[in-house]
């Protein structure tokens, strides 16, 4: 009897003195728990951010791409630009987020989440601390990325582009180009993310991107027809205004909402997007000034844009006098190949997709590994040296230009094939607003 009153003291001991260790080990437990749900505030802002992706598609983009067209084809244009975007996040929904961002993959594509069938409401996506939020609204900001993107190629196409040739080459250019060029930059495993490049929002994955697949599809659909020798000047100016704005609202979201939390860094991206556009839109009118002409609204549309586009890899991995000077030299660049370069080369980039988000893309990304240092104020700690950052970024950025123009090539040949590609002589001249939708913009 006393050996088993022995024995029953020594295990209640046992469990006393085990009682911390098991309370520890329970509170742990729970902070993991509550450390997996989704901050509200930061779920709040990512939320606004998308809204202002959005906002820059439509009516930013439209709007912006529309009044540099001529009359009659502003409707068609704005028409590709919507149609395009629906088409993105359907397809984004199906399958474009499950090859991009997994959850299983290798170094250039991903799978697992067909319809997003793995996600709901508790799901959740990782930030870049301990932070987490909704993986509903990080699939939802990352759709209008791809949206975006695709638009925008559109810049280089209009005026002479079928609508459903538009339809068809969106589709294959997003899954063999869009989606595994995200997939390589952005997922935890990718190929240019594992080799340290940085692209804080897309200065690759979105402008470089769509800029050389901009002007490959311009090479293989040819020039609008009397280009270059009859006038097409933009029809509304004002409509270009407004959507410049509206795309420089937007751009908040697209830069500060790359952070995915609602933090400094954020913060920090919000005034680089400010002064690196800024400086880039007094820029472009100071180089026409220098070159013999005056001070455009044309220029100064351009130049914000340039500006945006060469800020938004470094919007969060540059200071804020980093980003003026890049916003700057971005300008300057992209003034100079819209000017000269495209003129002498004789492409037809409609809109100047390439000369500005292919060429300040380049700058952007490259300028990254520069302005990213502490010698120029950035928030790197310098552990990368200069020249093996900005190696790192040219590498990067060939790897898209050669994906992108590969990948291009292939989907607008298919369109061209399957549709024909471009309309007709007589339907180009009648203007796309009638040929292809049947509307008129403007009913005078």
């Amino acid at each position: 009897m006393m050996r088993l009153f022995t024995k029953i003291s020594a295990l209640t001991m046992a469990a006393l003195a085990a009682a911390p260790v098991w309370a520890q080990d329970a509170a742990e437990a729970a902070e993991e728990v509550a450390a997996a749900v989704p901050n509200p505030g930061n779920n709040a802002w990512m939320m606004t951010a998308t809204i202002l992706v959005l906002l820059m598609i439509l009516p930013g983009l439209a709007l912006f791409y529309g009044g540099l067209t001529r009359t009659k084809n502003m409707l068609s244009t704005m028409t590709q630009i919507g149609a395009v975007s629906a088409l993105a996040m359907i397809i984004w929904v199906v399958y474009g987020y499950s090859t991009a961002f997994g959850p299983e993959g290798n170094s250039f594509v991903s799978w697992g989440n067909l319809f997003l069938a793995q996600t709901t409401t508790d799901s959740t996506a990782a930030t870049f601390s301990d932070e987490v939020i909704s993986e509903y609204v990080f699939i939802s900001f990352q759709m209008t990325f791809a949206a975006i993107t695709a638009a925008l190629v559109l810049g280089a196409l209009v005026e002479r582009v079928k609508f459903s040739a538009v339809m068809l080459f969106t589709a294959i250019w997003l899954t063999i180009v869009y989606f595994p060029i995200a997939h390589m930059v952005w997922w935890d495993g990718g190929f240019l993310f594992d080799m340290g490049a940085l692209d804080f929002a897309g200065g690759t994955v979105v402008h470089v991107n769509a800029g050389i697949s901009a002007l490959v599809a311009a090479m293989i659909l040819g020039k609008r027809t009397g280009y270059p020798k009859e006038p097409m000047p933009p029809h509304s100016l004002t409509m270009t205004m407004i959507g410049t704005g509206l795309l420089w609202v937007g751009w908040f979201g697209f830069n500060a909402g790359s952070e995915l939390e609602a933090d400094g860094t954020a913060g920090l991206a919000m005034i680089n997007t400010f002064v690196a556009t800024a400086s880039a839109a007094l820029f472009w009118m100071l180089a026409e000034a220098v070159n013999g002409k005056k001070a455009s609204a044309l220029g100064f549309c351009s130049g914000v844009i340039a500006g945006l586009v060469a800020v938004t890899p470094a919007a969060g991995n540059s200071g804020p006098f980093g980003a003026i000077i890049l916003g700057a030299v971005a300008s300057i660049v992209c003034y100079y190949a819209v000017a000269f370069l495209k003129p002498k080369l004789g492409y037809d980039d409609s809109l100047d997709a390439f000369g500005i988000h292919g060429i300040g893309g380049m700058v952007g990304a490259i300028g990254t590994g520069l302005v990213y240092q502490p010698l120029f104020g950035g928030p790197g700690d310098g552990s990368v040296a200069m020249g093996e950052q900005v190696w790192i970024q040219i590498v990067a950025v060939l790897v898209a230009i050669v994906w992108a123009a590969i990948g291009t090539a292939i989907a607008a040949t298919i369109a061209k094939l399957v549709t024909g590609g471009r309309v007709s002589e007589e339907a180009e001249r009648e203007g796309l607003d009638l040929a292809e939708h049947g509307e008129r913009a403007y009913n005078y």
